[in-house]
């Protein structure tokens, strides 16, 4: 039997925040009152986070196991406390638990779902394991993290597809999260290169992959500051700006030392990275978007 912390360890909790944040987003972008939809709300946030997410951590961690041996040999599986094929099986169940809850959010939320789970496992799975090249496997993260759950939050409170400029939002927040992945992968180059997963890092090298990253964190944050102007909200387009200000500053010191301070720009960088997000929420609530 696995150690039940280990356990609770393979499904990650730090990595729930993106997702839980972004459906949160997509929430406050719909607009419409939350009276009668907390339960909407509540369920949306955990499916996101402890579900959906924590599935893709123990899919992760199942068919990372020998890169993890290397890279992080304390892990829960590598080391023993997850024996067997426990992590797969706990993998199964909770995408089973994750669909099953899903079902509360309707057929939209429920489908969403689906894709999420798709490419949870076909990430770190065979035969697509996704991860092994570093544009795919970010990207399909990406997306999981970002753009899923802000249009789920959007659908499952108003009813309805979201309006197209909620769905070009969370596009570009999706391509810029992107970047955010590709410093994720920093702290793995040495497993990833002897075990011959071609993440970006391993690809471009870190000081170039640093540099892209940066270039697709900042690109899509400029757009969407851009589009709000556009589509008259001033204010909240200025916001939008001065985080990416902020932003801009904070990668010029990572990339001196990219590697090292990896961990450094995700604590910050990447805050302003999701308050810019929820900025842009507001901003397209304010514009009533999804209003009958």
């Amino acid at each position: 039997m696995p150690d039940p912390r280990a356990a609770f360890q393979l499904l990650h909790p730090v990595t729930w925040f993106p997702p839980m944040w972004a459906y949160a987003c997509g929430v406050v972008s719909a607009g419409v009152p939350l009276q009668e939809r907390w339960l909407l709300l509540i369920v949306g946030v955990f499916l996101a986070g402890p579900l959906i997410c924590g599935t893709s951590q123990v899919v992760n961690d199942w068919f990372d196991r020998h890169v993890d041996a290397i890279n992080e040999p304390d892990r829960p599986i590598p080391s023993g406390r997850v024996p067997g094929y426990w992590g797969l099986w706990l993998a199964i169940g909770w995408t089973v638990l994750s669909l099953a809850v899903a079902t509360l959010l309707g057929f939209w939320g429920f489908m969403a779902a689906v894709v999420g789970m798709i490419l949870a496992w076909a990430y770190s799975a065979p035969p697509t394991r996704f991860k092994r090249n570093g544009w795919w496997g970010n990207s399909a993260v990406a997306i999981a993290y970002e753009g899923i759950p802000w249009f789920t939050g959007v659908v499952v409170m108003a009813g309805v597809f979201p309006d197209w400029r909620i769905i070009i939002v969370a596009v570009l927040y999706s391509i810029g999260a992107h970047g955010i992945m590709t410093l994720n992968d920093f702290k793995s180059v040495e497993g990833d290169t002897r075990m011959g997963l071609g993440s970006l890092p391993v690809k471009l090298g870190v000081q170039r992959a640093a540099r892209l990253a940066c270039w697709v964190m900042a690109l899509p944050q400029a757009a969407v500051a851009g589009l709000l102007l556009v589509w008259g909200a001033p204010v909240f387009a200025l916001a939008v700006a001065a985080v990416l200000a902020v932003q801009v500053g904070l990668m010029a010191r990572l990339l001196k030392r990219p590697k090292d301070l990896a961990p450094w720009y995700n604590a910050t960088g990447v805050s302003l990275y999701v308050s810019g997000m929820m900025v842009t929420a507001f901003a397209l609530r304010g514009m009533g978007l999804m209003q009958p």
